[in-house]
């Protein structure tokens, strides 16, 4: 298989308090090179959703936002191969660098993982017991067929975390 892609930088600064890690790009997001790309991942519109903020689809606006709120967003997957956008179908991983951004960050107080894949690569990463909060939450690719109203009202958890 030589359909290796890779992951984007983090997005991160010295506010953040709240980490949200998925696992790595999808097709559609590494076309337009931007996260969580694709129209029906339901990502951006509980973000905004949570936050009370009018909804846009231009992605300068949307990392605005994430920053206004202190969220920092990155994948625990650096790089790996894989044909179409399936995490099911991910192979030769190499994680990213997590531990590392987390001492160069301190003020991150909490990690959300964007789905089951990200949960568990995180686990093996940093271990089961790690010194901040790691929660799962629920993917909101259009794949995991939980409704938004669903997604969002888990998703809420981060609020306690602002």
């Amino acid at each position: 298989m030589q359909n290796r892609i890779s992951s984007f930088p983090p997005i991160i600064d010295d506010a953040s308090k709240i980490l949200i890690l998925g696992s790595i790009p999808g097709v559609k997001s590494l076309e337009k090179q931007q996260y969580y790309a694709h129209p029906q991942n339901a990502f951006w519109k509980i973000i905004f959703a949570l936050f009370e903020e009018e909804f846009t689809e231009n992605y300068v606006e949307r990392i605005q936002v994430l920053k206004k709120h202190d969220i920092a967003l990155w994948d625990v997957i650096d790089s790996c191969e894989r044909k179409g956008s399936l995490d099911s179908k991910i192979r030769n991983e190499e994680a990213n660098q997590i531990a590392e951004l987390l001492d160069k960050h301190p003020n991150i107080q909490v990690i959300f993982c964007n789905g089951g894949k990200s949960f568990k690569n995180l686990q093996k990463i940093l271990g089961k017991n790690f010194r901040i909060p790691i929660f799962l939450l629920p993917s909101t690719s259009p794949l995991h067929t939980a409704s938004f109203e669903n997604k969002l009202e888990q998703w809420a958890v981060i609020l306690k975390y602002l």
